[in-house]
């Protein structure tokens, strides 16, 4: 029997349509142009401003779009994985609001939390039930709200941040496509440098933290930097390793889109060109778990069946990880 791997067969995404230049931001906080786009790379990010909308909203579309896309039944999904930081509520699962939104009636579902690398343990964690055997296909979502949890006076973190959703279609593979391999790490002492202070049950949101912008994200960015460069570029030259692969071998690096700087110099430290970079950080800005599946609904004509794809993360807490993957088609 041949070796059954789980294959992305089809990409989603959203992008609210509101657009927060860095012309906008010069007018909020103490900051200009050029001095974002030296740093970060970044000219817009793109904000869901609508009264009432959080998570679930963008995912629908995403979600919506690719069984469109894919021609596929919502009742013949064994499984939804949302991979998000900033889920609708505390309770229930954005993914369950999820199911409900697009008719993925049959699945099981629930939320993963792991920051900016929630989407690459999401499709790892997907693909381990289609390996099995006994599930067929899954979706894996990528989504955050971020404009929910950043001040807007801080310009240390309100110029990097955006909205977005994007969502994946996992199916069973026996010809030897999809995900051949995964290096996930985590490491909790990496918790001072970048999270919310606030919200969580050690520490609630009351009056005083609230008028103190707790509830915000919070980040030592050099802190940041350092540590995001040294841990997705080892883990991009140990999985090349491991697969008996050098950085010629790979057709596309896919990097979780944090800042231009980060990736180049992930890319250059792990040896692979920058022509086989793929960015879209000056539209989006960082959309925390939607970086990754946004680059593959932006670049999906790029792609051929049979390329081999590198995507790398670092996520606050930290967390940090690389997927290779086959490509599995040929966009029509």
């Amino acid at each position: 029997m041949s070796k059954i791997t789980a294959a992305i067969t089809g990409v989603g995404g959203y992008v609210p349509e509101y657009k927060l230049t860095n012309k906008i931001l010069e007018g909020m906080v103490d900051t200009n142009d050029d001095w974002i786009v030296s740093r970060t790379g970044i000219k817009e990010r793109r904000i869901l401003n609508e009264e009432g909308k959080g998570t679930s909203h963008m995912c629908e579309f995403a979600v919506k779009e690719l069984l469109k896309k894919t021609n596929t039944d919502p009742l013949s999904i064994d499984l939804v994985i949302c991979a998000t930081t900033t889920p609708d509520f505390i309770f229930p699962p954005t993914a369950n609001l999820i199911c409900d939104m697009v008719g993925t009636k049959n699945a099981f579902s629930y939320d993963l939390q792991a920051a900016c690398s929630g989407f690459l343990f999401g499709i790892s964690t997907a693909a381990q039930f289609i390996e099995t055997g006994k599930y067929k296909k899954a979706i894996v979502v990528g989504a955050d709200k971020m404009s929910s949890i950043i001040n807007y006076k801080d310009r240390t973190t309100c110029i990097i941040f955006g909205d977005g959703a994007g969502a994946v279609l996992l199916e069973a593979d026996t010809e030897g496509f999809g995900i051949q391999d995964s290096i996930l790490k985590t490491d909790g002492s990496g918790f001072p440098y970048l999270h919310a202070k606030a919200g969580g049950s050690r520490k609630p949101i009351t009056k005083e933290n609230f008028d103190d912008a707790d509830q915000y994200v919070y980040q030592e960015g050099a802190y940041v930097y350092k540590n995001a460069v040294k841990n997705m570029s080892e883990v991009a030259s140990q999985i090349l390793k491991d697969n008996n692969l050098t950085p010629n071998d790979i057709d596309w690096l896919v990097s979780h889109q944090a800042n231009r700087r980060i990736i180049e110099a992930t890319a250059e430290r792990a040896g692979i060109p920058l022509e086989k970079v793929l960015m879209n950080i000056e539209k989006y800005g960082n959309t925390t778990a939607a970086t990754i599946p946004l680059v593959l609904w932006d670049f999906e004509n790029k792609f051929k069946k049979g390329d081999k794809l590198l995507m790398v993360a670092f996520g606050g807490g930290f967390t940090w990880g690389a997927v290779y993957l086959k490509w599995a088609y040929n966009n029509k």
